[in-house]
């Protein structure tokens, strides 16, 4: 079932950037540890409050992460409806949509995914729209062919 390929996409999407971001964590951690060692005045400061400014970026992405994955456990692709919301398929004239995260392209059989969050543009147009109905996004009408 293509809507558990895109889920799954759309987890190790946040799970990878955690990763990446919890590595820069740990890099400027020890950033850190090191500038204590070193000597001190001005220099000194300034290294350590560009260090913990990166840090509480990284920890404020880090945070948005979280929310990011609780907004994917609230999606339920194995419950029916008619109505185009968060966790629905959407194939429409021009695209297929995931409405769930914004992840980026998954690609299967040929076929491209766009992973969009429910507050991207385009979800705005498609939210409670059902099969059949149409849409203008960029002066370009889309028919919905399709939800899943």
């Amino acid at each position: 079932m293509v809507k558990e390929e895109l889920l799954k996409f759309c987890r190790n999407f946040v799970e990878e950037r955690t990763a990446r971001l919890k590595k820069q964590s740990d890099g400027l951690q020890e950033s850190l540890s090191s500038e204590t060692k070193s000597s001190a005045g001005d220099k000194h400061e300034t290294g350590r409050a560009m260090v913990q400014l990166e840090q509480e970026k990284l920890a404020q992405q880090l945070q948005e992460l979280e929310a990011t994955r609780s907004i994917l456990h609230k999606i339920k692709i194995d419950a029916p409806s008619g109505k185009i919301r968060l966790g629905s398929c959407v194939e429409t004239s021009m695209a297929h949509y995931f409405i769930a995260i914004s992840a980026g392209v998954f690609e299967q059989a040929g076929e491209k995914f766009y992973c969009i969050s429910t507050s991207a543009p385009i979800a705005q147009l498609l939210m409670g729209k059902e099969k059949g109905d149409t849409f203008i996004f960029n002066g370009n009408t889309h028919q919905i062919t399709k939800v899943g």
